[in-house]
């Protein structure tokens, strides 16, 4: 089991922008409907070996304290693959993330910051990991997206868990056109 670290801050590899070549788009690789649609064959294909995760209606809908048992199971399934996790969070409620984080012994940031992609990059930093071997799996295209895209990880974006409030509905309306200029839609892939 991977020690909690909490931190606070700011199929083709040829398709994909990497390293230097990083792209200033909120336009994602890959587009999911759910999370646990993000099989770890499909990671694997990828040469996917560290996992970044959004917490916020990605794992857990706001209004959530606990992951669901689909979500349990996936998240084991993940690690069971040898794949590592760690959240990267935008939420500044030190108390939520740092509950879903110790729940299943992983690390985290908060107040990351997305899309500045300074998180993710320290996050590989400290795990060992580079870009090429990297994916960051989220909810939202003009944070988690645009994160993944500037720092040259493979970017996948899922459908929100719930709209708990007007504004998420509107904010999804909005990002609409860039989920469907994602030529890769794995809606029916299981």
């Amino acid at each position: 089991m991977t020690n909690t670290c909490c931190m606070t801050g700011a199929s083709d590899h040829s398709e994909r922008e990497m390293g230097s070549n990083k792209r200033f788009s909120p336009v994602p690789l890959y587009s999911f409907s759910n999370i646990t649609d993000v099989t770890a064959g499909f990671l694997e294909q990828l040469g996917i070996k560290f996992l970044l995760l959004d917490l916020d209606n990605t794992l857990a809908a706001y209004d959530e304290h606990v992951f669901s048992d689909t979500i349990s199971k996936w998240i084991s399934d993940i690690r069971d693959s040898g794949i590592e996790l760690f959240l990267i969070s935008n939420s500044s409620r030190k108390k939520r993330v740092e509950a879903f984080s110790d729940s299943i012994g992983i690390g985290f940031i908060m107040k990351s910051g997305k899309p500045s992609p300074k998180s993710l990059l320290l996050a590989m930093e400290k795990a060992g990991f580079g870009p090429n071997e990297t994916a960051l799996a989220g909810d939202q295209v003009f944070t988690d997206a645009l994160a993944a895209n500037r720092a040259g990880v493979v970017s996948i974006v899922v459908r929100p868990r719930r709209f708990t409030n007007p504004f998420l509905a509107l904010r999804y309306y909005v990002e609409v056109p860039f989920r469907a200029m994602c030529n890769k839609r794995m809606e029916l892939i299981k």
